[in-house]
């Protein structure tokens, strides 16, 4: 894959102009008001299995709406004292998997809680679904405005997982970090815009969700093809939908970060191009830090970036 977006220089000093409504604080003021309207009532229910020195639980707590948000819990056996906890969110369309696919973070003495993504492919139901005409994915469900689109609901269950995690068992609540890469990175971002208090940092690997427009004009690939699929069929629309999504867009999130934040980037990424994710770091108000891989496409630094994060994570929280 070929390099197909701005020059590494120009990246660099990449500052686009934000979309932001008027009404954006509002609108999340009142997201987040409703939201904690509902006990968030956290449950852990003991998993059985093979591991000696893993503690592994099933987790529940409400998000939007007071819908259960499942998810794994996971801490080091043994520990005395409150851990640090971080909390991980998915990439799209995947599922919180199985509890051994989450055993880095224990092994370096951190407890993660592992948030399903509502509706995807996970056990966690989205039980208000489509709302209006959407093409397949989600991406445009519930485009028609900002209070039924889809990543409202999002979101929002991804603050409420950290004020889970800042509530469970064992967990110093001082000390709770967010890790994510594409989607769930871009809800991380979200996350550190709407929560920067209650996080220690947030490690964003190529986020999405990030310059709505300019990620559908410049490529073809990932999900946010499903907006342009959208448009092609729903012409009169244009102003609407990116009006609907820069409610969601991670430039405004960004803006009003002041957590310190990890980010990277890949320069061959056409799912997350490059131009999208150096938007949301220039514009990161807060300390900031960013990873480029020249020769990577969207699976960035992969297993070297990840060894980076244990060694950072630990770093910060123990």
């Amino acid at each position: 894959m070929p390099l197909f977006d701005l020059p590494l220089e120009r990246l660099w000093e990449y500052l686009p102009d934000r979309d932001e409504p008027a009404d954006f604080d509002a609108f999340w003021a009142r997201t987040m008001t409703e939201a904690r309207a509902h006990p968030l009532d956290p449950v852990l229910v003991r998993q059985d299995g093979p591991f000696a020195l893993v503690d592994v639980f099933a987790v529940e707590f409400a998000g939007f709406g007071g819908h259960r948000i499942g998810g794994w819990f996971l801490r080091p056996r043994g520990h005395a004292g409150p851990l640090p906890c971080v909390v991980r969110y998915l990439g799209y369309t995947v599922g919180r998997g199985r509890p051994h696919e989450w055993l880095a973070l224990p092994a370096c003495g951190l407890a993660t809680l592992v948030m399903d993504t509502r509706g995807q492919g996970g056990d966690t139901p989205d039980p208000v679904g489509g709302t209006g005409g959407e093409v397949p994915g989600f991406l445009t469900r519930g485009l028609g405005g900002p209070d039924t689109y889809y990543y409202r609901r999002v979101y929002t269950d991804a603050v409420r997982a950290v004020e889970a995690a800042r509530a469970l068992p064992g967990v110093d609540p001082d000390r709770v970090a967010v890790l994510a890469g594409s989607q769930g990175a871009g809800v991380g971002l979200a996350v550190a815009g709407l929560a920067s208090p209650l996080v220690r940092a947030a490690v964003l690997d190529v986020p999405s969700l990030t310059a709505f427009r300019r990620a559908t004009e410049i490529s073809a690939a990932g999900s946010r093809a499903e907006i342009t699929a959208y448009l092609r069929a729903h012409r009169g629309q244009i102003a609407d939908v990116f009006t609907t999504l820069s409610y969601f867009d991670g430039l405004n999130f960004a803006a009003r970060a002041t957590v310190p934040a990890w980010f990277s980037a890949a320069l061959m990424d056409q799912v997350c191009p490059p131009s999208t994710v150096f938007a949301a770091h220039n514009h990161y108000a807060g300390e900031k830090h960013l990873r480029v891989w020249p020769y990577n496409g969207h699976e960035g630094g992969g297993a070297e970036q990840a060894a980076e994060h244990l060694e950072l994570l630990v770093s910060l929280l123990t």
